[in-house]
């Protein structure tokens, strides 16, 4: 059994596995105040005044307590996050890291812009975690580009409804510049930073070509009848 985990860990690409194990370690960190939750939400006061830059990162880290909803994004993140990465993306690490960067970055700026907004901002201060969102931008994403799969819950976990409007609203972002108006006009606006793609390392995507199948000739006697 402790085999097979580790052999499902290992075989998962490298940004899904990196960002589980990030999520993991910190939510558990936190519960077993190891770490403390106070030092990762976002807060635009604290990274603008004091430089605490870290929190822009940290604030998509923390799911929360460990319950039914931890395992629900959890297993979102190993499913549909791997799904994206070894499909979707499959030979481009660098471009979907960037996708990850620009939900990030439309995430933090509807909160950062509704903060400011009257009569809104009281509630827009009250996200202070965009992990949950950040979840479902991806699963967004993938159920955009796979619309003929259905997608499956288990039927067991519940999950915070509020986050999933912002994940929706960045992922759609996405999938419009990315893959519709790409198609439209032929410019691509998400083209992947040239900095970027230098911090991986792509894999050349093998296809595998079908055999060459050649049948035999048929008997001379049953040609002649």
């Amino acid at each position: 059994m402790a085999q097979a985990v580790e052999d499902w860990y290992k075989q998962m690409p490298i940004i899904t596995r990196s960002y589980l194990t990030a999520a993991i370690v910190t939510t558990i960190g936190c519960s077993l105040e190891i770490i403390s939750p106070y030092n990762l939400y976002l807060n635009p006061r604290l990274v603008v005044k004091q430089y605490q830059i870290w929190r822009l990162i940290t604030n998509f880290l923390y799911f929360r307590k460990m319950d039914l909803d931890f395992l629900f994004h959890m297993f979102f993140l190993a499913r549909y996050c791997k799904l994206l990465e070894e499909n979707s993306f499959r030979g481009r690490t660098a471009d979907f890291f960037y996708m990850l960067l620009f939900g990030a970055t439309v995430l933090t700026s509807i909160v950062l812009v509704g903060g400011m907004i009257p009569y809104v901002s009281e509630s827009f201060a009250k996200i202070i975690f965009l992990s949950n969102s950040l979840t479902f931008m991806m699963v967004y994403v993938w159920s955009k580009q796979n619309p003929f799969i259905h997608m499956s819950f288990l039927g067991l976990f519940t999950f915070t409804a509020a986050y999933l409007p912002w994940g929706m609203i960045a992922g759609h972002a996405y999938y419009f510049l990315e893959d519709v108006y790409p198609k439209m006009t032929g410019r691509r606006p998400l083209k992947t930073p040239s900095f970027i793609k230098t911090l991986f390392a792509d894999e050349a995507v093998v296809v595998a070509r079908p055999a060459e199948v050649r049948f035999a000739a048929p008997p001379v006697d049953g040609v002649r009848r």
